[in-house]
């Protein structure tokens, strides 16, 4: 699918109750196309975090820009340019297939996307309006990505070893960077297009996984904003 229209819903879960999750989603649910894998993004964002920093101040409407690859790249195999928008809680997402060096000539202004459809022109109007959108940050994690058979616009994903960094901003480069999470604690994002199974809300319910607001890229972006005034107050002490 290259559009998205869902409710998204995030909970933080430790070992034992991942493993639990983990038995109901097999009796429950299916792996995905890409089951278990490990994601990695590229943000775009301005020179002063102007979309993130937005973002984290929870306006009724958000937007963001990524490259996201399943794995490491290998030249020429394609990735997805997503474009991703929360608008009243409702989580709008419009991807294109591309390769990593399509998409950085794109946004470079050097090359057109391979599609002229509705989506691209979103995109090309979104790189133009913000004007100095580049790479910021990588952000990997394993994942474990499962839906239901019965209802393909409900999916769960357990994500964990959640890494970012602000050097060697390729998706060709080695998994790598510092934790956002625990190592014993994993994101779970529920993902629903119409209602949420009873099976599942009964289970979060009786095992006291609540509801919680956490955006990994937001994550990232708070601790590198706190190196950065730990890195300034040293050199006002220098």
């Amino acid at each position: 699918m290259d559009v998205f229209r869902r409710r998204e819903l995030k909970f933080l879960v430790d070992e034992q109750q991942r493993q639990l999750l983990e038995q109901i989603m097999q009796e429950q649910m299916v792996p995905d196309k890409y089951g278990r894998s490990t994601i990695c993004n590229l943000y775009y964002d301005t020179a002063d975090y102007r979309l993130i920093r937005r973002s984290l101040e929870q306006p009724v409407y958000k937007e963001k820009l990524r490259l996201r690859s399943y794995g490491i790249v290998k030249p020429g195999v394609d990735v997805f340019l997503e474009m991703k928008k929360k608008y009243n809680g409702i989580v709008y997402k419009r991807r294109i297939r591309v390769t990593e060096d399509e998409a950085e000539r794109f946004m470079e202004r050097c090359g057109d996307l391979p599609q002229d459809t509705q989506i691209a022109r979103e995109m090309i109007y979104f790189r133009d309006f913000y004007r100095d959108l580049a790479p910021r940050v990588h952000l990997s994690y394993e994942r474990e990505a499962w839906f239901d058979p019965k209802d393909s616009g409900f999916r769960m994903t357990l994500d964990r070893n959640i890494l970012y960094r602000t050097t060697d901003l390729s998706l060709a480069a080695p998994i790598g960077g510092r934790t956002i999470l625990p190592d014993d604690i994993s994101l779970l994002e529920v993902k629903a297009s119409g209602g949420i199974p009873m099976w599942l809300t009964e289970h979060l319910s009786s095992h006291k996984i609540h509801k919680q607001s956490l955006s990994k890229y937001g994550r990232a972006y708070t601790e590198i904003l706190q190196d950065r005034l730990t890195e300034s107050r040293g050199r006002s002490y220098a």
